[in-house]
């Protein structure tokens, strides 16, 4: 049989920077050996909190009825009506939030929610008109880029780069420089950022929503990083919502990545069409995330958790990575290191790298050291940008041995190259 696919089947079948991750994480999570894995997003294996999920497990086993409802029961196509009650409860309580049940939706995983988004809010309307997402600063997440049903559906703008310091910058919006076009179907950020770690001010969050409230578009904010939790937040920062604002959560790095659930809180008629997307695609959420975490969110154990174990660990972890590339790098290479205000990455920058990243990606998964070459990291950029190509990201948050390890080779390799 000749395999013939549709171009919706040839898009999604492409390679790509999303299935090149995923597909090297797999090969090396399955395959054993001596790899230093600082490439994939998979949160790190926090002791305290397996235990925890361990015994919340446990309770919901010796509990026969509870069980029963969450693997043999479907959940509406909004979300499992307890857990949005229980999400609803505490961003009211913890945030002082004015939402209703109405306006928080489930979806298997945040990557799904942000296909359904991307896709309902830009691409082709009726009439022949072509709507974009703006990312209002690159480097943005990996998992954006390939997601559109349509070409050209994302435009970006590049950032000002603050120099903290010889060897440490951050990346803020450029607002001057920032336009938000007729053809712009929404704007959405991340905060924390994967993959630099930066974290957008307030004024940057606050100057979005009203630059997207007067375009009448929504502003996408993605929190899978941020509080109430995970908390893997290192910046004194206010999460901000209307409903104006989507706002994104989810489950996979308070430490349940393989139960694929995502949390959205946005304005009602959002709700109700992510709801019918998930009833056409998945008929429903999975409901194990969402039986699992439900209780912790009503008794606040989830904050707890977040705020005293999640975070400390996280934040210990990237503190010492970052005096690890210090330690290593400085005197030996050109590089840069984005000031690390959240998530789990490492951004690296080296100005006078004379290949590409992807070389670099090749020369390092050769030497059993996996990282994530730059140039997925910036889609929608109008005009190339050779900052694009001398980045890297590194994860910091796995075994400490190998992270070092990784580093001192990054170090060997970047050194090779010039």
């Amino acid at each position: 049989m000749q395999l013939r696919l549709s171009k919706l089947g040839q898009r999604f079948t492409a390679k790509s920077g999303i299935l090149e991750l995923m597909e090297d994480l797999g090969h090396a999570m399955s395959g054993g050996g001596d790899i230093c894995m600082l490439g994939g997003g998979n949160p790190a294996p926090v002791p305290a909190v397996q235990q925890a999920l361990r015994r919340r497990m446990a309770e919901i086993l010796a509990d026969g009825g509870q069980f029963d409802r969450m693997i043999g029961n479907y959940d509406p196509p909004q979300g499992n009506t307890a857990f949005i009650d229980a999400i609803v409860q505490l961003l009211r309580d913890e945030l002082g939030w004015a939402v209703a049940p109405e306006n928080v939706a489930v979806t298997n995983g945040s990557q799904s929610a942000f296909f359904f988004l991307f896709n309902m809010l830009a691409g082709e309307f009726a009439g022949g008109e072509h709507r974009r997402i703006l990312l209002p600063v690159v480097p943005e997440y990996i998992g954006y880029a390939d997601v559109g049903l349509a070409d050209d559906l994302f435009i970006a703008s590049r950032p000002d780069i603050e120099m903290l310091g010889k060897n440490t910058f951050k990346y803020r919006i450029d607002f001057e420089n920032l336009t938000v076009g007729d053809d712009i179907g929404a704007i959405c950020v991340s905060r924390p950022t994967n993959p630099s770690g930066n974290v957008l001010t307030d004024d940057e969050v606050r100057r979005l929503a009203g630059l997207a409230a007067a375009r009448g578009i929504p502003l996408i904010c993605d929190n899978a990083y941020g509080t109430p939790f995970p908390r893997i937040l290192f910046a004194d920062i206010e999460p901000i919502w209307n409903e104006g604002i989507i706002f994104s959560m989810s489950l996979s790095k308070f430490g349940l990545p393989g139960t694929r659930t995502g949390v959205l809180i946005a304005a009602p008629e959002i709700v109700e069409a992510l709801a019918c997307c998930n009833a056409v695609v998945s008929l429903a959420s999975g409901g194990v995330g969402a039986t699992m975490l439900r209780e912790w969110l009503v008794s606040g154990e989830a904050l707890r958790i977040s705020r005293d174990v999640i975070q400390p660990f996280y934040r210990q972890r990237a503190e010492r990575a970052v005096e690890w590339v210090h330690e290593h790098m400085r005197g030996r290479i050109d590089y840069r290191v984005h000031t690390c205000e959240g998530a789990m990455f490492l951004w690296l920058w080296f100005p006078q790298l004379p290949i590409t990243t992807y070389e670099l990606y090749e020369r390092l998964k050769a030497r059993g050291v996996l990282v994530v070459p730059g140039k997925y990291f910036f889609p929608g950029l109008a005009e190339p940008w050779d900052h694009s190509d001398q980045c890297i990201r590194i994860n910091y948050a796995h075994d400490p041995r190998a992270v070092e390890k990784g580093i001192q080779i990054i170090v060997e390799e970047v050194q090779r190259a010039g």
